[in-house]
């Protein structure tokens, strides 16, 4: 099993859901999240913001579904054809173990 966390644009929250659910991938966390990245925040006039609002994205999935995952948040969080600074940054990391609470169920 493996944790994606996906950090990305709020704007791009809706449309990332939504093809993930369409991929087969119903089971998401969403939360609110402030932050900065290599670009350290953004100049606006005099005004520097250090803290830039995004969404984290959290899943646990198979480790063979990873790659249709990732492929599936690039390319709807992506802004432009190219990307642009800020669009956020996706990390996988093992998960040792999973419970349903309700069940006992282990595992996903």
């Amino acid at each position: 099993m493996l944790l994606v966390r996906a950090i990305i644009r709020p704007e791009k929250v809706g449309i990332v859901l939504s093809e993930l659910l369409a991929a087969g991938f119903p089971a998401v966390t969403k939360m609110d999240v402030f932050g900065r990245g290599k670009q350290k925040g953004i100049v606006i006039g005099d005004v520097q913001y250090d803290e830039i609002p995004k969404e984290m994205l959290l899943m646990v999935i198979n480790d063979e579904d990873k790659d249709d995952v990732v492929k599936v948040i690039m390319k709807n969080a992506r802004t432009g054809e190219n990307g642009n600074y800020g669009d956020g940054r996706i990390f996988i990391s093992p998960v040792v173990d999973a419970y349903t609470i309700s069940t006992a169920k282990r595992g996903l």
